[in-house]
């Protein structure tokens, strides 16, 4: 199988996973790294042994035919247009934009030039999300009731580099964390139909405890602290909890309750973990792993999916259907604490279809 040519645009914190996990696909041709900071990209692509070039210079290498978009969220959109422009198909960093309308506009323009998009979360690939997809479709739980999905942390500020953005327009911890813990939802239950929620925002500036920028103050543009529900057009009802202002929790990140048990579903942000059932009457028990991409950081998975489904002329996975419902999701939590009124979601996606091979060796479960 003709590999596929790869893009990658932004070298900042998250690109050295992305380079690393790439190794992994051989699908996967790295064409080459840019960035704004033409420093920061020759230092990936000498780390990486990949070139470093411009950005105009990947828009028109023929041989580029996915652009990987890591720059910062309030650039995905507008990067992402560029890469349609271009020709190219466009996978980027979560989240897919910072608001709905413009998410939707990339979605549009995609679909007008007839190219794919895609977005991160790709976790929800991983063998520990993929073994409770599976327990799930195969009625373990029985029919699904409901669940609680938690991230609350103190904020980003005590170890990111340069976390300002986190707290900017297009950050906070629901379009920060929000992705991995709904898109896995999503995976898991199908889409979701109905939000009510509450956003807050305790503490209006933070200081920066991390290097090089320890002691800098810095302003915060978005709610901190968001709680709500989601009500899963399959009749599960989830409760959320999304938090840079809580300083510890005893709460796991994803229970996953049914009629005939309970799931404890590994991190979102990771691709294994342990998946735990409690059958109805029993205890929990460690459930043997069923699927691949378990063992480490397979970041760019979703890239390599996309690359395959060029090739095989099927759907990607992390797609950008599902990366638009889980946006609108996200924002409509901001929309039912600034209205007081239950949103509901008007954009529509289908669960991906379950990983059951290995992308290692090109092998996929169709």
């Amino acid at each position: 199988m003709d590999k596929v040519g790869i893009g990658i645009i932004g070298c900042g914190n998250i690109s050295g996973a992305y380079l690393k996990a790439m190794a992994s696909f051989p699908i996967l041709d790295i064409r080459g790294v840019a960035d704004l900071n033409s420093e920061l990209a020759q230092a990936k692509a000498a780390e990486f042994n990949v070139p470093a070039r411009s950005v105009d210079a990947l828009f028109a290498d023929p041989s580029v035919e996915i652009i990987v978009n890591l720059t910062i969220p309030k650039a995905h959109v507008a990067v992402g247009l560029q890469a349609l422009a271009a020709g190219k198909h466009t996978y980027s960093e979560k989240p897919l934009g910072i608001n709905f309308a413009e998410g939707k506009q990339l979605a549009e323009a995609a679909k007008a030039k007839g190219l794919r998009i895609g977005a991160a979360p790709d976790t929800f690939l991983g063998g520990g999300h993929q073994t409770a997809r599976a327990l799930i479709d195969q009625g373990v739980i029985g029919q699904p009731v409901g669940g609680t999905a938690t991230f609350m942390c103190p904020g980003h500020e005590r170890w990111h580099p340069n976390p300002a953005f986190y707290y900017e327009v297009g950050g906070g911890p629901m379009l920060d964390m929000g992705p991995y813990y709904i898109t896995d939802l999503v995976n898991l239950f199908g889409p979701v139909a109905q939000v009510a929620g509450f956003a807050v925002t305790p503490r209006k500036e933070r200081v920066i405890t991390s290097e090089p920028r320890n002691g800098e103050h810095i302003p915060v543009h978005v709610p901190t602290h968001v709680s709500g529900l989601m009500a899963f057009a399959n009749g599960a009802v989830v409760q959320i909890g999304m938090s840079f202002d809580v300083a510890g929790h005893k709460h796991v990140p994803l229970e996953v309750y049914g009629t005939e048990g309970t799931l404890i579903v590994p991190d979102p942000n990771h691709f294994g973990g342990e998946v735990e059932l409690l059958r109805k009457g029993g205890s929990f028990e460690s459930q043997p792993l069923t699927a691949p991409y378990a063992d480490g950081n397979y970041r760019s998975i979703g890239v390599a999916d996309l690359a395959y489904a060029i090739r095989q002329s099927r759907p990607h996975r992390a797609n950008g259907s599902l990366a638009l419902h889980v946006l609108e999701v996200m924002e409509a939590f901001q929309t039912a604490s600034e209205t007081g009124r239950t949103v509901t979601i008007t954009t529509q996606t289908e669960r991906p279809a379950p990983i059951s091979e290995s992308l290692v060796d090109g092998r996929l479960g169709k």
